[in-house]
């Protein structure tokens, strides 16, 4: 039983908390109940809420020109101010390369997203950015 210990007759699932290492043979993450889904309603810097662990934010669609940022905030209740954001940006764009993602604010309940583009030109696609949650205590 790779993932619990003995305890003497019995075995109990592996406590994670103050562990020093875990070890993961499969997936590590969250399960569907614990991922979403949100679209931006009227720009790339309209706020959207998503009250999960993960999830999908598809961005409106307007123009935005080269070298130029995008802010929009992610409301969250899940969301610490001692917790880290993974941004990935998982499609949307023709052509990969063209934007930077980040998250440049954190506070509970909330994070500011930025999105950058970094083409050469002018570029109007519904990005979608995967988040991600590491809760920390």
């Amino acid at each position: 039983m790779g993932n619990t210990k003995s305890i003497g007759i019995a075995y109990s699932d592996q406590d994670l908390y103050d562990s020093d290492q875990v070890y993961v043979k499969g997936v590590l993450g969250y399960s569907v109940a614990g991922q979403g889904a949100v679209t931006q309603a009227t720009s790339k810097s309209t706020a959207v809420t998503l009250n999960k662990s993960a999830g999908r934010i598809t961005m409106n669609n307007a123009a935005l020109a080269t070298a130029t940022n995008a802010t929009f905030t992610l409301n969250n209740n899940l969301i610490s101010a001692n917790d880290t954001v993974i941004l990935t940006i998982s499609g949307g764009q023709t052509t990969p390369g063209s934007y930077n993602v980040f998250a440049n604010a954190l506070a509970a309940g909330t994070v500011s997203i930025t999105l950058r583009n970094i083409s050469g030109g002018s570029l109007s696609e519904a990005i979608i950015i995967n988040f991600s949650l590491l809760h920390c205590e």
